[in-house]
């Protein structure tokens, strides 16, 4: 493998690791072994996410933009009947709901209802810049964060399987698609709440994590 020259690294992130971890990780594991060497990611995953974390080094740090840009599919779970200020498990339950008298039939149709082209606002705790600064930063210093929605679109939701107050689904959406936001969104069209209660990124465009090194068998590979 020829860093210098550009090489396309597929990392299956894990759990409680930020993108930036594991760039750094490997960056400086380069720069033992062949010395500096430009490399960044081609989209972010949150730190209670885990699954395919693209990295690209130099001349291929070019095509970050394209991956970036590609379709990505998910699976994972919702927790119905609670809600969180970050829309997913990082931080705690601020709210609860009673989910006695919801069906799988209404969960279905639900899911269903997400599917096309729609407006999403991301949550306050993301990396969405507001003039000119991160909106998790503005959040955390408790400023009041007005996100601004943007257009996505979720080409296909699969309900997995129900085992309340879980519900696995598969999702399969366009660039600058927040599945946490999906995760609330799903709750109030329940006329509920709903979290992330866990996420795994699977594919982006050609990419699979199927052919993805974890962090230590790439670490032991260079």
């Amino acid at each position: 493998m020829d860093f210098s020259e550009g090489e396309v690294i597929l990392i299956d992130k894990p759990l409680d690791w930020t993108s930036f971890d594991v760039v750094n990780k490997i960056k400086f594991a380069l720069k033992r072994t062949v010395g500096p060497v430009k490399i960044g990611h081609a989209g972010t995953l949150d730190p209670k996410a885990t699954g395919l974390l693209i990295l690209c080094t130099g001349k291929k740090t070019k095509d970050i933009q394209q991956i970036q840009d590609a379709d990505k599919t998910y699976t994972g779970a919702f927790f119905l009947g609670g809600t969180t200020e970050c829309f997913d498990s990082e931080k705690e339950v601020n709210e609860t709901f009673d989910i006695s008298g919801i069906t799988e039939e209404a969960i279905y149709d639900c899911a269903k209802s997400f599917v096309g082209e729609q407006e999403q606002f991301p949550p306050i705790h993301s990396a969405v810049k507001i003039d000119g600064k991160r909106a998790y930063d503005l959040a955390r210093a408790g400023k009041e964060v007005a996100v601004k929605s943007k257009v996505i679109t979720i080409k296909k939701i699969d309900i997995v399987k129900i085992e309340l107050p879980l519900i696995y689904f598969n999702v399969e959406c366009t660039k600058g698609t927040y599945i946490r936001s999906l995760a609330n969104d799903f709750g109030k069209r329940l006329n509920n709440g709903a979290y992330l209660h866990s996420l795994r990124r699977t594919q982006i465009g050609k990419y699979d994590v199927k052919d993805a090194f974890t962090v230590e068998q790439f670490l032991e590979k260079i």
